[in-house]
């Protein structure tokens, strides 16, 4: 079976940036397992002036040049019609797109899927840029358009398959993301009281609501440690955060980690007693997987994507994002009870094991593209 899989793909696998990256590197080793599958991954890349095409893992990485920087025209224009032609060139037998590139790619006529991460037109009303309701009605009109002209639609949370079903007739398969199997294998140490999050500085990502928890947490006798990693998406956002923790006199507690590493990320994991992500809009957050692979009890919202990973009491717990008391009471909760701490490490490894292993993924992924081209 020839397979192109069409989708961001990072120059540096191991520095993946933003989920959709880093589920495209990790289901692409898993599937590089399967010996009947040739493996073709086709992304567009701005530092490519010309096609790069080498070798990783099994599978041929195919590197066009993008030409634009705006993302709208690159899904509906200059970058669909150079991942049309490239995917006439390479006649593969199926073709599975990630993200935008599900746009590019929903007008081609050869068997096809496309994983939808996310809802370009929700983000786009909480950016920073010029005009969002108007760019977001735009995207949204664009995002539907290409659900309802994909025949088969991989749904990575029950919260998606609720959306797309609204706007797509097609066959929907749920299939959780695949995190990378190194998770599995952290030894965790003996953990203080360590509070990390992994996603971007962001009104998003609720940054500031975890920030004031962590000073609750403070101010109630408990010395606690919050680890932020991720890049600064939104200037404006961050300058509130770093003043907040001027302000707040929380320098020595709270550390602005920036981008880091996968193996960066997995370090922090094991020395956390907590991952808390309160966003107030995820779908399935690959932070959330890899901290429950590592058997790291997860804080996190109780709205959109995230009620379906995590088990509220079991692995975790479930908040409201706009409640800083009740974040920084079950954060109390946690760090307080060894018992509890213990017992929700156990549950959070054993979900992950059975959802978002790559082997598991990789495994529900082929029988898709088996199951789609024997109905074609």
């Amino acid at each position: 079976m020839k397979l192109a899989i069409v989708t961001q793909f990072p120059r540096d696998p191991e520095f993946p940036y933003g989920g959709v990256e880093a589920v495209s590197v990790n289901l692409v080793r898993g599937l590089c397992a399967f010996d009947d599958l040739s493996i073709d991954v086709v992304t567009l890349d701005k530092n490519s002036k010309t096609t790069d095409t080498y070798e990783w893992e099994g599978a041929r990485i195919h590197r066009l040049p993008r030409k634009t920087d705006n993302e709208l025209l690159n899904a509906i224009s200059t970058g669909k019609t150079a991942i049309s032609h490239y995917l006439d060139k390479l006649s593969p037998d199926i073709v599975h797109a990630h993200d935008t590139y599900g746009i590019m790619t929903c007008d081609i006529t050869l068997p096809k899927v496309f994983t939808v991460h996310g809802f370009i037109y929700g983000d786009t009303i909480l950016s920073n840029k010029k005009l969002p309701w108007l760019r977001s009605k735009l995207w949204k009109y664009i995002e539907t358009r290409g659900w309802s002209k994909q025949p088969h639609i991989i749904s990575i949370s029950p919260y998606v398959r609720e959306r797309v079903s609204q706007f797509s007739k097609a066959v929907i398969h749920d299939i959780d993301n695949p995190i990378s199997s190194s998770f599995f294998d952290l030894q965790r140490q003996n953990s203080s009281n360590v509070i990390f999050s992994a996603a971007v500085i962001s009104p998003r990502k609720n940054t500031l609501n975890l920030i004031y928890a962590v000073e609750r947490l403070l101010d109630q006798g408990i010395n606690v440690e919050l680890r932020l990693a991720g890049s600064v998406s939104n200037p404006q956002y961050g300058e509130l955060v770093e003043q907040a923790i001027v302000q707040h006199d929380l320098t020595d507690n709270v550390k602005l980690l920036g981008r880091i590493t996968t193996a960066e990320i997995q370090k922090h994991l094991t020395e956390s007693s907590i991952f808390a992500l309160v966003s107030y809009e995820e779908n399935s957050p690959m932070g959330i997987e890899e901290a429950m692979a590592a058997g790291v009890p997860v804080i996190t919202s109780n709205m959109c994507g995230m009620p379906y990973m995590v088990k509220d009491g079991e692995s975790g717990f479930l908040v409201n994002p706009s409640d800083v008391k009740d974040i920084a009471r079950r954060m109390m909760l946690i760090l307080d009870d060894d018992h509890l701490k213990t017992r929700m490490q156990e549950c959070a490894k054993q979900i992950a094991r059975d959802r978002f292993h790559p082997d598991v993924v990789a495994r529900k992924t082929y029988n898709v593209y088996k199951d789609i081209l024997a109905s074609d």
